[in-house]
This record gives structure tokens, sequence and C-alpha cells, in this order.
């Protein structure tokens, strides 16, 4: 099954909030017969994108291929949080990589926020500061403070508060969580906008940008010397660098990534302006994720609008009735808007790891993948474009330090990673509906 075509029409964003906020850019060409280009990018989402700004910068000859339109993707419809750290906290990393690498990695996540917020800021896309972190037992509390105090210390970060009962229900107005902290230094975003504001840096930068341009087949040079050849329906480009930018719509153009790099899909709603119940659901206009296994989110917007994730899916294909599978876990933290109306609701897909660590890989000469942010990719994907546009550039010590972390194939591999999945989601959901 082709997740670029399954649940979404062709060219079309999905009917969500953000993109009937946005102005929408006048489309990119698709490719027509053959370009040659000393890099091809496959993929129009943060990741391709800040590739192509950062390429393009630096003088390369650049195309960009997107199978529909720039920022379609997860990049264009997630839940727009800029989050710090990467998806492990820094005592994980601590125990896989050593405590020096650890904190290159936390540095790196800093460099990723600033990278994020500059490209908002150049394309005029305002960021929002605060995202807190709602736990859901007194245990989760007991770690935070852990954890926080390893921060302040040994990482120089002090800017998220710990914040008991009464304090975090001053914030955030449901009895479904015990505390939660602050983290005053993370932000959110309209994604869409970031990602289209990304485009048109990239296309003012002098990248070829190709919309409609579906990569179906991508032949793999053979040694640094060789070409590679990345076939469209409509084209080709010959090519002496090739970055796999696709995350959860990659597909099965590298075995390699497919089989250490899982799509899977999410749901988010949206609300009409809430007015004064707005106060019910956040007294502060900030964004908020849970540590269930499958993660709700939300955030209010400029308006007032809720914009709430949440909901397992065990199939490739989006369920009928988003709003409904959505609405069960917003009813769960907020019983008073079991019934309140939708104006929107969309899905998407993207990507995760065995280890739950994005995959740096290189699936071939002359070829780099970056994929599998697990959730936390909207600052860090950005990052990685730009890892991989220095790495084509000769300096790869920022993607070989990546490239390192444990990103396993998944049991079985490319084929037998999806009924695995579908087990290990329906065991996690029912931890979750059980408060395990």
């Amino acid at each position: 099954m082709n997740l670029l075509f399954s649940n979404d029409r062709r060219g079309e964003y999905p009917p969500s909030l953000y993109a009937d906020q946005v102005e929408p850019l006048e489309p990119f060409p698709s490719l027509r017969g053959e370009r040659r280009a000393d890099v091809c990018i496959v993929g129009g989402g943060y990741t391709g994108l800040s590739a192509a700004i950062h390429l393009a910068r630096a003088g390369f000859d650049v195309t960009l291929l997107e199978a529909h339109r720039a920022g379609f993707g997860a990049s264009g419809r997630n839940g727009g949080q800029i989050g710090s750290g990467q998806r492990l906290d820094v005592a994980e990393l601590e125990a896989i990589a050593g405590k020096d690498r650890a904190h290159i990695l936390w540095n790196m996540a800093e460099e990723a926020k600033r990278l994020t917020r500059a490209f908002a800021d150049q394309a005029g896309v305002p960021v929002h500061d605060g995202v807190a972190h709602a736990f859901r037992k007194p245990e989760e509390i007991d770690a935070a403070r852990r954890g926080l105090e390893l921060l302040q210390r040994d990482y120089g970060y002090d800017r998220i508060d710990l914040l008991g009962g009464d304090d975090f229900r001053a914030l955030l107005p449901s009895p479904a969580y015990c505390g939660g902290e602050l983290d005053h230094g993370a932000g959110h975003v309209n994604p869409l906008a970031l990602a289209l504001g990304m485009a048109k840096i990239a296309d003012g930068a002098g990248a070829n940008l190709f919309e409609m341009s579906h990569v179906h087949h991508i032949a793999f040079a053979r040694t640094a010397s060789d070409k590679t050849i990345v076939q469209t329906d409509t084209g080709r480009v010959i090519c002496a660098h090739v970055i796999l930018a696709g995350n959860g719509y990659l597909g099965n153009l590298s075995d390699k990534v497919a089989a250490r790099v899982m799509p899977i899909n999410n749901f988010i709603v949206a609300t009409a302006p809430l007015g004064d119940t707005a106060a019910e659901v956040l007294t502060r206009r900030i964004a908020v994720h849970d540590t269930k296994f499958v993660v709700n989110y939300w955030r209010l917007d400029d308006e007032g609008r809720l914009i709430f994730g949440g909901g397992e899916n065990v199939s490739y294909r989006f369920p009928r009735d988003i709003a409904a599978k959505v609405r069960k876990p917003l009813a769960q933290i907020y019983p008073q808007l079991a019934d309140i109306p939708f104006t929107h609701a969309w899905g998407g897909t993207l990507a995760i790891t065995m280890s739950r660590l994005p995959c740096f890989i290189r699936p071939a000469p002359g070829a780099l993948s970056a994929s599998g942010f697990s959730g936390h990719g909207v600052a860090l994907a950005t990052l990685a474009g730009k890892q991989m546009a220095d790495a084509v550039a000769g300096e790869a010590s920022g993607f070989d330090i990546m490239s390192a972390l444990p990103t396993p194939a998944f049991p079985g591999g490319q084929m037998l990673r999806w009924p695995l999945l579908v087990a290990g989601m329906g065991w996690y959901a029912m931890r979750d509906r059980l408060g395990l």
C-alpha cells in the first residue's frame, strides 16, 4: 500500500484547520524530462526543505521532488510543538551513548530549536513559548524531578518548572492529571505555515522545487564515482547525491530505511473559537502533551480554537470517522467538552523507530536518509536537513553522531514490522486505558 495516495487526494492538502488558515503558495511545476543536479532531495517537508535551503545557500545545484505539495505530509499537519531535547530524555541518552555524547545530542536539540525559530522568524510565522508535559501518576512527578535536577546540574538548562497538582490544574484545569512540567524554552507554531514559509525561503535561495512529482524508483549509485538516478512518473534526475526526506511516506524507495522506520497514523481535530470556555481548557497559550504511550497533545491557537490530537490506529487506512476516534480521549481529559462540535478533523502519517531515536543512515554511496522522528520532529527534522546538507558539503560530524545511535531493524524487517506493531500498539493502548 502506498501511503502517499491511500488517504488523501493527490495534490490537495488535508482538510485541516491549518490549510484553512494559511495563504497557499502558487504551485511549483512538475518535473518533466531529464534534469541533472548536484543533489536531488526526495520529500518537501521540514527535512527536505531545510536541506534545500542550506545546500542552495552553499552554492549547490539542488532539485527537490515532492509527490504532492510542499508541506503536504506530517510537516504540514502535526501538533506544531517545537520540543526540547531528543525523543529520549538525557538520562536514557547517557545510558545509551555515554555522558559526553549525550551532551552533544542535547546541544544539537537546542540548535534545532534555534534553527526552527529562525526559519519561522524569516517567514513571518509566529512561535508561542511554552509546552507542558502532563503526568497521570505520582511516580511520573518523581521521575521528572530527577530529570530536571540532571538537566539543571549537568546541562545548564533551567527553563522547566515542575508543578504539583494544584499549580498544574491552575494551568490545565482537568482532573486527569496529578501534575506536570512546563518548558518555557519549547514552543508551538502553525506547522503548515512554517513549512510553506520554508518552501518560499528555499525557492528564494535558488533551490529548484518540483511538486506533483512522485518518485517511484531510485537507481542508487554503486560506487562514490557513480551517479544516482531518481525516477518520477514524468521525468528523472541524475545526481551526485540524493537525500531521502520522505519520513513516513518514503515507502519502499530504500529497503535499508524501510526495515528500520515504521509509518503510523495519527489524528487531530479542531473546534470553533471557544471564547470564555477556553479558560476551562488552558489558562495560558501553551501546548501540552501527556505521558500516554498513545500520546494526547493539544493547544489553543491565536483565535482560541482547541486543536487536539490523539487516538491510536492499527491500519494504514484512516478511520471513516476521525472525529469519533479523537473525541474519546478528549472527553476523558475534558468531560465538559464531550459533545463539542468540531470544525475540522484530519489524519496524517508520521514514522517511528524501535529505539524512538531518528534513523540516520547512508543507504548507498552518495545517499543520505534521516527519518523516524517518532513524534518529536518539528525541530529535529529541520536540523536533520541541515545535517545532511552539511554532510554533502563535506562536514559530516553531525550526521555521523546521529547515525551512530541505535536504530535496529524491526523484528522480521520490512515484511513483519507491521503485524508486530499492531500487536504492540494494542498492548500499550490497553495499558493506557487501564491507567498503567
